[in-house]
Formats: C-alpha cells, sequence, structure tokens
C-alpha cells in the first residue's frame, strides 16, 4: 500500500513514517523544509506547503496513495491563539485541501485530531459533546466537522499527550526536559492538578496502522490506559531511571500562569478501540521505559 504521512518532519510524523515504512508500506513523507530523516528504505520525501492548494492537489493526484494520514497541524495553543487567521489555515483550510484531494483519488484519509476538542470532566468517550476550551481546539474540531460533514472516506484518531523516544534532530519532549534537569541536578516544578492519559508513540502507530490495513472509518481515542498528572509522569521518568525525585516540586497550575484556559481534567477513554481495533496500550510505566532505550 502507498501511504502519504503529513507533517513527517514532527514528532508523530517521523515515528509514524518509520513505522508505516519497517512493515513495508511506501510512505511518501510530507512536510515543510529539509527532511529529517536519513536515507531509509521505503520512505521517499517532498517538501511541501500544506496550505498551498494547487502543489496539494497536484502531488495527490501525482501519488494515487491508498490512504493520507495527517498528522500534520499547528499544534501550540499558545500560538494558535495569537494568530487565529494562521491556526484556521494550517488546522482548517489544510485539511479542506487535502480531504478535497483525497476524495477524488478515493484515498482513505486519517485524520489526526486531539483532546483538546473536549473540556473539562474527562475522561472523555468518541460520542461526548465537544467543549473547546482555547482556539486550538476549536480549529481542530472546525477540521473534524468538515469531515464528518463530507462524503470523505475517512477515520479520525483522538490521541492524548504524545510521548516517546526523542529521534535524533527532535526537541526534547516534557519527559526528556525532566530527565535532562534532574540529571543536571535542577530542582523543577511539575503540575499536580491536571489529568492526562498520555499516549505512547508506539501505541498510536500501531493502532493508526490497523486503521489503515482494515480502512476502518469513524471516530477512535488512541490514547493511554492511565489517568496521572504531569506530576506522577515526572515521578515515574525519575523512578524509572534512577534519578533523585527529592528535585520535583509538586505546584498548582496557578504557578505558571497561562495566555490561554486548559482542561485540567482531561484524558480519553479507550474502551472503543481496544474492543474494535484489539488497541492494547501499555501501561504508562513500561511507556516511559520504551521512551529511554
Amino acid at each position: 500500500m502507498k501511504i502519504i504521512v503529513t507533517g513527517s518532519n514532527g514528532f508523530l510524523g517521523r515515528h509514524l513514517s518509520l513505522s508505516l515504512a519497517g512493515k513495508g508500506f511506501e510512505v511518501h513523507a510530507l512536510s515543510r523544509g529539509e527532511s529529517r530523516f536519513s536515507p531509509v528504505k521505503n520512505i521517499c520525501y517532498h517538501s511541501l506547503e500544506l496550505t498551498d492548494v494547487r502543489t496539494v492537489t497536484q502531488i495527490i493526484r501525482d501519488l494515487m496513495p491508498d490512504a493520507i494520514v495527517h498528522t500534520a497541524a499547528l499544534s501550540k495553543p499558545d500560538e494558535c491563539n495569537a494568530d487565529t487567521e494562521k491556526c484556521l489555515a494550517y488546522n482548517v483550510e489544510a485539511t479542506r485541501y487535502l480531504a478535497d484531494a483525497a476524495k477524488n483519488t478515493n484515498s482513505h484519509f486519517v485524520y489526526i485530531s486531539t483532546d483538546f476538542i473536549f473540556g473539562e470532566d474527562g475522561p472523555h468517550s468518541e460520542d461526548d459533546e465537544p467543549g473547546p476550551l482555547n482556539f486550538y481546539g476549536e480549529s481542530k474540531l472546525r477540521a473534524e466537522q468538515l469531515l464528518q460533514q463530507s462524503v470523505l472516506d475517512h477515520c479520525i484518531v483522538r490521541p492524548v499527550f504524545i510521548y516517546g523516544k526523542c529521534l535524533e534532530g527532535m526537541r526534547p519532549s516534557f519527559l526528556h526536559w525532566v530527565k535532562n534537569n534532574l540529571e543536571q541536578g535542577k530542582a523543577i516544578k511539575v503540575v499536580t492538578d491536571q489529568q492526562r492519559t498520555p499516549t505512547y508513540v508506539g501505541d498510536l502507530c500501531l493502532g493508526i496502522t490497523q486503521i489503515i490495513e482494515h480502512h476502518t472509518r469513524g471516530v477512535y481515542h488512541l490514547a493511554g490506559k492511565n489517568i496521572v498528572s504531569p506530576y506522577e509522569m515526572a515521578l515515574t521518568v525519575a523512578k524509572t531511571l534512577g534519578l533523585n525525585s527529592a528535585l520535583i516540586q509538586p505546584v498548582t497550575s496557578d504557578t505558571f500562569p497561562e495566555p490561554v484556559r486548559r482542561a485540567k481534567r482531561s484524558g480519553l477513554k479507550i474502551s472503543k478501540a481496544i474492543r474494535e481495533l484489539g488497541y492494547a496500550p501499555v501501561a504508562f510505566e513500561e511507556g516511559v521505559k520504551l521512551s529511554f532505550l
């Protein structure tokens, strides 16, 4: 099968491209700028601006992919709030261009959304009422609605707080930030009053692969099975790597005032994915171990 992965220079896009290529798929990795991949069998990189409708239409027409996995997004809530026009261009209009092109080539469209489409009172199931608390969540919800109102053959995937191995050239994730500070003997403040169901990237890649292989439609939550706070995440990193957990200071989110609102109790329920996809995520502690192998 021939698969397009957008946002392939990003964290999920890069992990997913490598995972799919390792399983024998022909992967066409799309992203802005130069490729961050070393030469890899089964991966062909294309530098592309997804907000250019003509370029997007042309490459999908040329490649005629079996599936398109759209991971690319403007995903920093603060940045989306500061420039709503740019946010809509990348998160909604680019999705529209890809979806229209996918319809013309009969490609299965897999859209990577987010738990940010919901508000408080998580974890949420697939059919809970959306209620985004910031413009990033609003933009991703608009893209979901665009797909749901179309006749496009599609599947929407919602992960939460994706984590995993930091590949060469990637910016350190939260877990790696914790590790780096503790290794240097630096004290860190980490919030206790936010709840998430963090998604190990390896589990997410396997779930997406299952969706591609079985041409699955609908909405699925692919998240972790443990509800944890950032503070508990940091403690797990310290325990796993044998670092000094006394350097981790518990604080509330009031310690870090932010320009946009985020849910304190978020997270996603994954029973539908377990039942229908055979999704079997690792425990958070195991995911942390795998992230530092």
